[in-house]
């Protein structure tokens, strides 16, 4: 990852959530687990009512930018075998441990497995739980 990361904040209840999962039977050997990890122990911890509404969380539908390609695509962040929306990504594969946290405006440069990085800057986010008063306890 690159020296200087953008800073990010989740809220408790994604943390607990992301937490209990990566320390399951099933995904204590993820490749990106510790990368994963490593971005929940740097970020800052809110309340889901203190979350602003330009933050990426879990189920956020977002628009980024793959800034080495120019490419702009509309993601939802979602945990493993939830429901699937249109154009799901988990916050277990690299893009969505990658998203989850950042604001819009913010970039970021995410390892992906073979040694490429992945440039991500969020555009807007359209849809997020928390900024409609849906977060989930």
């Amino acid at each position: 990852m690159e020296q200087s990361m953008p800073p990010i904040t989740v809220s408790s209840l994604d943390l607990e959530r992301i937490e209990e999962l990566l320390d399951s039977d099933s995904f204590r050997r993820l490749a990106g687990r510790d990368a994963l990890q490593a971005e929940l122990d740097r970020a800052s911890v809110v309340d889901p009512e203190e979350v602003p509404a330009d933050l990426v969380t879990m189920n956020s539908t977002v628009v980024v930018l793959d800034e080495d390609s120019n490419m702009q695509s509309e993601l939802t962040l979602v945990y493993p075998n939830s429901p699937q929306p249109a154009n799901p990504v988990s916050v277990l594969a690299p893009v969505g441990s990658a998203l989850l946290g950042l604001s819009i405006g913010q970039s970021i440069s995410w390892p992906l497995p073979g040694g490429r990085a992945l440039r991500l800057r969020v555009l807007d986010v359209k849809n997020q739980p928390e900024a409609s008063g849906k977060y989930y306890r």
